[in-house]
């Protein structure tokens, strides 16, 4: 068979293996979603239900929702007692329902700023570490294992756009039908108006974020 005619024959096969049921995989930085949502819709705290928000993506794009995964940093409790215990509480609520929450602690770096006097103020400041590394070891597990025909990230960190890369390799080698995609809110307010490189960029608009929220109250 001629060169051409071989490699449209094999782009036909692989199209024609696009199942008609897609399943999805959520995967949700719960900080990164949180700080675009604040940017985007004003929300003072993360009053997410990730698994539903999750579900209202998928079915807005007729995928079948199969599994949630979040993850975030949580503050130790004698640096930051209040989201020590609002993370606590909100992650616990998720293992309830089903969701595959991974949490890690905060490490802490002394920083240091000079004020306008010319004095210099210095403050522990707690970082995330090692969070999209675990998201990114993740999805590249779920795809292997062929847990998934559609990995859903719900972030923005274009650090992420290196799994795309290796999405589209997997689908290759196993000759199936792969898709990535990252969704995020959107507003006029938004600082951030783009997804991860890479992937199908899928807008959350306010209604269908407020039709996601989680009614209970952790900050108490």
């Amino acid at each position: 068979m001629p060169k051409g005619l071989w490699w449209g024959y094999l782009l036909g096969l692989v199209m024609a293996l696009e199942p008609s049921d897609k399943r999805a995989v959520a995967f949700i930085d719960g900080q990164n979603l949180y700080h675009a949502v604040r940017a985007a819709f004003g929300c003072a705290h993360p009053n997410y239900d990730a698994k539903a928000l999750a579900e209202a993506v998928c079915r807005s794009k007729g995928w079948r929702l199969v599994q949630t995964r979040f993850y975030t940093g949580i503050p130790a409790p004698t640096e930051n007692p209040f989201w020590h215990h609002y993370w606590t509480g909100k992650l616990g609520v998720m293992v309830r329902q089903g969701v595959h929450a991974f949490s890690r602690s905060l490490q802490y770096l002394r920083r240091r700023i000079r004020l306008p006097d010319g004095s210099e103020y210095s403050f522990m400041d707690g970082e995330e570490k090692g969070i999209d590394v675990r998201i990114a070891i993740d999805v590249i597990r779920a795809a292997h294992r062929s847990e998934c025909d559609v990995v859903l990230l719900f972030s923005q960190d274009q650090d992420l756009s290196e799994v795309a890369d290796e999405i589209r390799a997997i689908s290759r080698e196993q000759g199936r039908w792969l898709k990535i995609a990252s969704a995020y809110p959107l507003s006029r307010t938004s600082r951030n108006c783009r997804g991860i490189n890479k992937t199908d960029w899928v807008p959350i608009e306010r209604e269908m974020y407020d039709a996601c929220l989680d009614r209970r109250d952790y900050r108490a």
